[in-house]
């Protein structure tokens, strides 16, 4: 990874808003949400986070490269499952501090249950609310491909 910085400086309103300048709003832990969404049935794939760096990383290498909050490190999307997201566009909010990422997902899903998308779930309303199942069948078996 080069050292150059590639993000703008943050200055005010109308550069944050109605400029050119691609100067993300990390939070208070450095991090920032991105969802990422398949580029041909634009379904909701996953959330994760990213810090400077694996942003940085996810626009030098044309695929998603996240910030793992539970293991702490860079999560480089697909490097132990082989189903890596390739990016076809970024995307980012009027105030940028959320991100979409638009990708082709390469290989069978996204998420580590073994199913395509991690939005398997829909909520239904209700006292207590309760979820239902859009998606239960699993396209990979994921003790296989983590080898847990």
């Amino acid at each position: 990874m080069s050292s150059e910085q590639i993000f703008s400086e943050r200055k005010d309103k109308a550069q944050i808003e109605e400029s050119g300048d691609f100067a993300p709003k990390f939070d208070s832990t450095g991090l920032i949400p991105a969802v990422a969404l398949d580029s041909v049935t634009k379904e909701p794939l996953m959330l994760a986070y990213m810090n400077a760096e694996s942003l940085k990383l996810t626009i030098e290498l044309g695929e998603a490269v996240y910030w793992s909050r539970s293991r702490s490190e860079i999560w480089h999307k697909g490097k132990t499952s082989g189903h890596i997201q390739k990016i076809v566009e970024i995307r980012t909010d009027c105030d940028q501090d959320a991100l979409i990422l638009v990708v082709e997902q390469i290989g069978a899903g996204a998420c580590h249950t073994g199913r395509n998308s991690c939005f398997y779930r829909k909520v239904v309303p209700g006292t207590p609310a309760a979820l239902n199942f859009t998606q239960s069948d699993r396209s990979f078996d994921p003790d296989a491909v983590y080898k847990k």
